[in-house]
């Protein structure tokens, strides 16, 4: 039978519930199991697609095209397995779902209520990606805070849940917050108590309770949670803050966490067999070389708006020997006059993914310093439409050449809705989202860089190339060098003779991962730790 673990926070938001869950997810793989992982979010949102990267960071898109909540890159990192629009679940999406069935006449005329309506679908939703899967084991992270008012409708589906598939099927881990007092040099387990205390009182008693700190904690500390918070002693796990991410699987598993957690369930699976990732660890840690790229954006307040694209670059850093350094720029701060002091003395332009026309000029600005003096330039997305324009400006001569997204009334729309696409469109689940197969042209930086011709990838945009251009930009030296299979839709661009010059109207960095970095992250690294090493 599927085992349920149930991930859960306390005290305050961003104590790590999803590296925690995701960590877990690599144990329990490391061990044999198969491993599904999903989050279920209290906003009422039908999903994070219309939300403002500043308020929740960045979209992450699933292969089969769910738009979703960053945490699922985590797990997708972490454990290696595509996830799919079954691992993630909003408030929103839950009473859409119901009140659809309700105008359905699927409830027989019933008072449609929070239980047991709401909560049958949420459970629902929980038993769905386990068949789904097959999963041996099912890692449903909970978001906010425990006493969230928006939360208790998933805090009670899951503690029926436990429940219905029996305490021996089930398992509430539970994260909190142990703070250090400076004043007198001392962690304080109060708010874990309270937080445990809350929990309690909605119906769930946590079998592990992992205390995040930022230095080791005392062993009276462990003994007093486990005591006042009814747990045992060896399930007070600690979490602690570390300098490398990806070392909290082996960090967590010194205190036994998948043998705890796998007894606890009645799990008898094999030993963890972590030595790709320990080697991988000690790659981390042992790197000798710096580069320095610039993410230029036009959201870098909020370092997780670019968090896929963030972790990608850091991974092909190990594999390329190289510390990684990002350095932050707001494009919007990039004017003509300043260009050479923002961009100068970087090793590679990465320009990412984005909607709308605030900050496009000091993008392509980049694009243009890039190409001029032959700095590595990777465009995603947004950052591939920016370099076409760039060179249909600059190259061709198309003064007015821009986005219909920036510029409606543009006569030369470089970048345009294609035929057959409505521009009379609503926001939300209207993007060409998820994985479409791409064919890569011959001789191209692309086929170097991934070794094969044919690929799929991740998309979450709306508008194309525009192929009323398609003659000029290739006689003028640019080179189309991916297209969909029916050769409608140009995919890649690049400047072929460069070390690397790639734009791509796809997102490889949702299928980067530490141990696999994305082939086109690798190049564009290793083009630029060339630049780094001549200069």
């Amino acid at each position: 039978m599927t085992k349920y673990i149930f991930v859960t926070g306390g005290v305050v938001s961003g104590l790590g519930k999803g590296i925690t869950a995701a960590s877990l997810g690599r144990l329990l793989k490391a061990r044999g199991l198969k491993v599904a992982a999903q989050k279920l979010d209290p906003y009422i949102n039908v999903d994070p697609g219309t939300m403002s990267p500043f308020q929740h960071g960045e979209v992450y898109v699933t292969e089969d095209g769910a738009e979703t909540d960053l945490d699922l890159g985590h797990y997708e990192r972490f454990i290696d397995e595509d996830l799919n629009k079954y691992s993630n679940l909003t408030t929103g999406k839950v009473y859409w779902n119901v009140l659809n069935k309700e105008r359905r006449g699927e409830y027989l005329g019933s008072t449609v209520q929070v239980i047991p309506h709401i909560t049958n679908e949420i459970k629902e939703f929980v038993y769905r990606v386990g068949k789904k899967t097959e999963a041996d084991v099912v890692i449903t992270e909970i978001g906010g805070t425990i006493g969230d008012i928006e939360s208790q409708p998933f805090i009670e589906a899951v503690r029926q849940i436990s429940l219905e598939v029996g305490r021996e099927n089930s398992l509430f881990i539970h994260v909190t917050l142990v703070p250090f007092l400076h004043g007198s040099d001392e962690h304080k387990s109060k708010p874990t108590q309270h937080s445990v205390k809350e929990l309690q009182g909605m119906g769930i008693n946590p079998n592990i309770i992992v205390l995040r700190c930022d230095e080791p904690l005392e062993e009276s500390i462990f003994k007093k949670i486990s005591l006042f918070c009814n747990v045992k002693e060896d399930c007070v796990i600690e979490n602690i803050t570390l300098p490398v991410l990806y070392e909290a699987p082996l960090m967590l598993e010194k205190s036994n966490f998948s043998s705890v957690v796998s007894r606890e369930l009645g799990i008898k699976a094999q030993n963890p067999d972590l030595k790709e990732w320990t080697d991988m660890v000690e790659k981390i840690k042992t790197r000798t070389k710096d580069v320095r790229i610039g993410l230029v954006g036009k959201y870098v307040e909020l370092h997780d708006a670019y968090l896929s694209v963030a972790e990608a670059l850091r991974h092909a850093g190990y594999y390329n020997d190289a510390h990684v350094e990002i350095v932050w720029i707001d494009s919007e701060e990039i004017k003509p006059a300043n260009v050479d002091e923002k961009l100068g003395g970087l090793n590679g332009i990465i320009v990412p993914g984005g909607f709308g026309s605030r900050g496009i000029e000091g993008m392509i600005l980049s694009a243009k310093y890039a190409r001029e003096n032959d700095i590595p330039y990777f465009g995603i997305c947004l950052g591939m439409q920016i370099a076409v324009i760039e060179y249909a400006r600059d190259v061709l001569g198309i003064a007015d050449a821009n986005s219909g997204e920036f510029d409606e009334v543009c006569k030369n729309k470089v970048i345009d809705f294609m035929p057959g696409q409505s521009e009379d469109i609503d926001k939300g689940g209207t993007l060409r989202l998820g994985a479409y197969p791409c064919i890569i042209a011959p001789n191209t930086t692309m086929e170097r860089c991934y070794g094969k011709t044919e690929i799929s990838e991740r998309h979450r945009h709306r508008y194309e190339f525009n192929n009323d251009y398609r003659k000029q930009f290739a006689d003028a030296g640019l080179t189309l060098s991916g297209q969909s299979p029916d050769g409608n839709l140009i995919e890649t661009v690049e400047l072929t003779e460069r070390d690397f010059y790639v734009g791509v109207q796809y997102h490889p960095e949702f299928k980067s991962r530490p141990n696999r970095p994305h082939p086109l992250f690798l190049g564009f690294i290793a083009a630029a730790v060339k630049k780094a090493e001549n200069e």
